[in-house]
């Protein structure tokens, strides 16, 4: 068996002894039953796994959680307050009803979160470099780009 490795998500203090080269995603959706981050390609090119990582969006479907044991990692669920609140980019994007079959839908929500914790009033451009890791097969995009951009004016 492995040695426990830490891990904190959310908020709190986690220990898994999967082995040290386990992607951050399978611990996330397999052990902590964090659902969010979704399996899309595999190969870090979608988005659909991303995560927070130190205020940094990061996909987490091939990140092994031995680089992690210093990290503050956030999930679509952590994005939640105390009280049970949707974050402001959460509630954006259900009013401007920027998501369609899900695929995409952590990912971007895990982008937008980002760039406005660094950047409250992105541009256009800002937006959409920021998306450009997200795939999204249904053509949200410029429902997206008013969701962050409500979300900005929320925030």
């Amino acid at each position: 068996m492995a040695n426990p490795i830490k891990l904190q998500i959310n908020g709190k203090e986690y220990e898994t002894t999967a082995r040290p080269d386990t992607p951050l995603l399978y611990v996330l959706r397999n052990e902590l039953e964090l659902n969010g981050p979704k399996f899309g390609c595999g190969l870090q090119q979608c988005g659909a796994c991303m995560v927070l990582r130190d205020g940094e969006a990061i996909p987490s479907c091939r990140l092994p959680i031995s680089a992690l044991t210093r990290s503050k990692i956030r999930t679509l669920e952590g994005l939640i307050d105390e009280d049970g609140n949707l974050h402001s980019v959460q509630q954006a994007f259900i009013d401007e009803q920027a998501a369609q079959c899900g695929y995409c839908l952590n990912g971007m929500v895990m982008a937008a979160v980002a760039l406005l914790e660094k950047n409250q009033k992105p541009s256009d451009e800002d937006i959409r470099e920021k998306l450009t890791i997200n795939i999204c097969r249904c053509g949200v995009h410029s429902r997206v780009i008013k969701a962050i951009k409500k979300a900005a004016l929320n925030s």
